[in-house]
């Protein structure tokens, strides 16, 4: 494999391997996805050990209830940005411990009181509820925290693909069938959410398949390798770099999509377009080219990418400093060149 560093200004993996306090997790990733140890390495292990016990991690586990969620019980989708729905997604993305009987109980918790009768999360638990992006980041959260197997589980990301197929459901003006799309949440097949004004909705399909990129490629059902082949093609049907997909009610692409940070929710950016297309092979494609210059472009001389758009003082704990070098957010570009390579 050809060095993936000779495109950066500077080699910033240094920077992410370096051991911090504040950010843990960025060592870990660093480790693991950039330099490839292995999980029982040594330098691994202390990493992880140094995200359950140092940095944001512990103070998120520190808020929550005994009976394992944050704030308010139910299905945890408010209060923004600080019940479990946020809080799960949050600890995966920053390399939480999913073995940690904390971390297992918020799991339990979400699995049984965020999924609607269909079988898919949802923000009321009800079918109303079950939209793409928040579909997408609760399957990929608990996927990372170790819960592949789960029949519940499972069932959620099957059911995931099947919205995005359209295969057994009617069209939402059939009420009578006994399995149909809704007005609200996801309205039809082909990533069709309501929040986009009926149309496909970009931000929910780099969600959904994220999450199915995390999956084995045992675990990929008929019905799975059908919705992500219907998702490169809808990620893929327009140039990345300009994110100009159906916008709903907007008449031009939401700006979010050129402000690359971290954490992410249900806000999506050009980079995790490109994490999710890369993770699938599509690194070397030509239809990539614009997006990954962009990326490119926003490095500084030591190769590191600033933070762009943060949930500073929304989510239990702040991460980094807006405008500032990210750490978070250059780890996610040195992921993108990897797989690029």
């Amino acid at each position: 494999m050809r060095d993936w560093t000779k495109g950066l200004n500077e080699n910033s993996l240094p920077w992410l391997l370096e051991e911090d306090a504040e950010n843990p997790g960025v060592q870990y990733f660093a480790l693991t996805d950039l330099t490839d140890r292995p999980l029982d390495d040594a330098e691994v292990r202390e990493a992880l050990r140094s995200v359950m016990t140092t940095g944001p991690v512990p103070v998120i586990l520190g808020a929550q209830e005994p009976e394992g969620y944050w704030e308010e019980p139910g299905p945890g989708y408010r209060p923004k940005y600080r019940s479990i729905v946020w809080s799960v997604s949050m600890l995966a993305q920053l390399g939480a411990d999913g073995s940690d009987p904390r971390i297992q109980k918020a799991c339990e918790y979400l699995l049984e009181h965020a999924i609607d009768k269909n079988g898919a999360f949802s923000a009321s638990a009800t079918q109303g509820g079950a939209i793409l992006c928040l579909m997408g980041n609760l399957s990929a959260a608990l996927l990372d925290l170790g819960w592949l197997g789960d029949e519940r589980l499972d069932g959620a990301v099957e059911w995931m693909a099947r919205v995005v197929t359209g295969e057994g459901i009617a069209p939402r003006e059939e009420k009578e069938a006994p399995l149909h799309y809704l007005k609200s949440g996801t309205c039809g097949p082909g990533f069709c959410c309501s929040a986009n004004d009926g149309k496909p909705c970009a931000w929910g399909a780099v969600k959904v398949m994220l999450a199915f990129s995390k999956l084995p490629e045992s675990a990929h059902t008929p019905l799975i390798t059908k919705a992500i082949e219907t998702g490169l093609e809808f990620l893929l049907s327009r140039d990345p770099a300009a994110a100009d997909y159906p916008m709903g009610y907007a008449t031009k692409p939401s700006r979010s999509w050129f402000r690359f940070g971290f954490p992410l929710f249900y806000v999506t950016d050009v980079l995790q377009n490109l994490e999710v297309l890369t993770s699938f092979g599509y690194g070397p494609d030509p239809r990539l080219a614009n997006a990954m210059d962009l990326v490119s472009s926003k490095q500084d001389e030591q190769g590191r990418w600033k933070m762009e758009y943060t949930y500073n003082g929304k989510t239990w704990v702040d991460i980094e400093e807006k405008g500032k070098p990210s750490k978070w957010v250059t780890l996610r570009a040195l992921r993108v060149l990897k797989h690029r390579a």
